[in-house]
């Protein structure tokens, strides 16, 4: 089966994955509830270690409740333990999860941050919730039936035009390679001559909900991982949007880029990514 992400039907009987989507959302709205407990003041550290260790502590705190209660939801199916990893994965079930997607901006007392679930079947994700436990909002997709905002449909937006446009892009790690480093930031250049606004931020997600609402109308990063990447890009398909790499060729969990766009801007979008 191709990696390429793709809007069809799922392989099992739908109402059970839409079952299982409801069932999803209200674990990860009570993991969201232990984070936004822990959200408050600037957390101050001094070394890498320490930066370390209160980003672990985080994600340790919302795993407790949200891994225990997605794995009694498909007992069978996989976890993906490391965030930042990217490639296919091998064939069945797996639970890919950002405990606190926007980690940093956390301990920063900065508001951009969400809980994030997407499963994912023999690499095609079937669905996917992103929960921002601030505003209270929870994103939804279920492969084939749509992407809401708490439970109101959201289409990508109808605009055709890349100068009148809001894009954006995301960093995707810490300590990137110089290589890709360099590559964001001509693709900056290049994006700020041709579209209206660039907003530059993390985490990635936040922007991928962004484009699935119609509330910006392009999104590209350079690298990244599943869990950075796959819930947004379920948003945005099922908002009636496109996804390719930044040439635009079919994304896959293997590609070293991405880019997620309202069908009007795509092709513009990519005329500049590889000019």
């Amino acid at each position: 089966m191709s990696e390429t992400i793709r809007n069809t039907s799922v392989a099992t009987p739908f109402a059970a994955d839409a079952d299982l989507l409801a069932q999803t959302e209200t674990a990860v709205r009570a993991a969201g509830a232990v984070l936004r407990e822990r959200f408050g003041d600037v957390v101050r550290y001094r070394t890498r270690e320490e930066l370390m260790d209160a980003l672990a502590a985080n994600d340790d705190a919302v795993l407790d409740i949200l891994r225990p209660r997605l794995a009694a939801l498909r007992p069978d199916a996989r976890w993906v333990d490391a965030e930042l990893d990217g490639g296919a994965l091998p064939p069945g079930e797996w639970w890919i999860v950002d405990p606190v997607e926007g980690n940093v901006n956390h301990l920063h007392a900065l508001p951009e941050w969400a809980v994030t679930a997407t499963l994912v079947r023999d690499n095609q994700p079937v669905l996917t919730v992103v929960h921002l436990p601030l505003t209270g909002e929870t994103y939804t997709a279920l492969a084939g039936a749509g992407a809401h905002l708490d439970g109101r449909p959201l289409h990508v937006s109808e605009t055709t035009d890349l100068g009148l446009s809001i894009v954006a892009t995301s960093q995707a790690r810490p300590d990137e390679d110089e290589t890709v480093v360099r590559r964001v930031g001509s693709s900056i250049t290049e994006m700020l001559i041709d579209a209206l606004v660039v907003r530059i931020a993390v985490p990635a997600t936040l922007h991928l909900v962004n484009v699935a609402a119609g509330r910006i109308d392009a999104f590209w990063q350079f690298a990244g991982g599943r869990a950075d990447l796959l819930p947004g890009a379920l948003l945005v398909t099922e908002a009636g949007g496109q996804i390719s790499d930044a040439q635009g060729r079919p994304w896959t969990l293997a590609s070293d880029s991405f880019l997620a766009a309202a069908p009007g801007v795509h092709a513009d979008a990519v005329t500049t990514l590889t000019r």
